[in-house]
């Protein structure tokens, strides 16, 4: 039976919808920027039908990744986690909590502690979760093997990489720096009050809370209420943590 044109019309639309699987980020050339296409939530890939044409777009999900020690996390850190969600349009932030930074000193609370109160902070929170991948491998933690694995767990995605802005001046030292830069989006998390100069994305407010704080005015037994999440707050309190003054 002969098809109308009607019919014809509406396939080769179908036809024209039809994305070429991306090629992995991990062999782009260098060319491609990732941070000049967050703003449409859609990128096209080198080398595909989609970047040769400016016709085919390839909508990616959009995944903040925040590694830290939090040593306790606090409201500072939620804070500034939901403006770069909300920013950035990104379905979620997968908190990932250190074993041991390569660019830290060890941490003061156990993994296992600061997982507790790092899950009890975000408890709740539909686009908040944790992933314990580097509390399972062995130390140090580096940020490229974290990447590598999460791009396995959520594949296809474009992953943001939030970062705080003390760690500007040592991030073209990390392993696998020039992979990384185009494995991820760079969102820097700017708390100091003196502004730094960069060329990444960033989320830019002022809190004056930090874990050393925190931790200092438990040892010398002063309040914490309103620097942390109430259910964080009972969690030191029943552990004990935090004692002693540490810098």
């Amino acid at each position: 039976m002969r098809r109308s044109r009607a019919a014809n019309a509406e396939n080769a639309k179908c036809f024209l919808n039809v994305t070429a699987a991306p090629r992995s980020p991990r062999n782009l050339p260098a060319a491609w920027d990732p941070v000049q296409s967050w703003r449409a939530g859609r990128q096209t890939w080198p080398g595909s039908r989609a970047s040769a044409t400016n016709t085919f777009f390839i909508e990616l999900q959009k995944i903040g990744i925040y590694g830290g020690t939090f040593d306790p996390v606090h409201h500072a850190h939620l804070i500034l986690a939901r403006l770069a969600l909300e920013r950035f349009a990104l379905e979620r932030i997968v908190f990932v909590p250190t074993r041991l930074s390569p660019h830290k000193n060890d941490s003061v609370a156990t993994p296992e502690a600061r997982l507790q109160m790092l899950r009890s902070a975000i408890e709740g929170e539909a686009q908040f979760e944790v992933d314990d991948c580097e509390l399972q491998r062995e130390p140090p933690s580096y940020t490229i093997d974290t990447v590598e694995k999460l791009r396995q767990k959520y594949q296809g995605a474009h992953l943001f990489l939030l970062i705080g802005d003390d760690n500007l001046a040592g991030l073209p030292s990390w392993r696998g720096f020039e992979d990384l830069r185009h494995m991820v989006t760079f969102v820097v998390l700017q708390r100091a009050f003196t502004p730094v100069v960069h060329e990444y994305l960033s989320v830019d407010r002022r809190i004056d809370i930090s874990a050393t704080e925190i931790r200092n005015r438990i040892a010398s037994g002063r309040s914490i209420q309103y620097l942390v999440p109430r259910s964080v707050e009972q969690i030191i309190r029943t552990r004990g943590l935090y004692r002693e003054v540490t810098k």
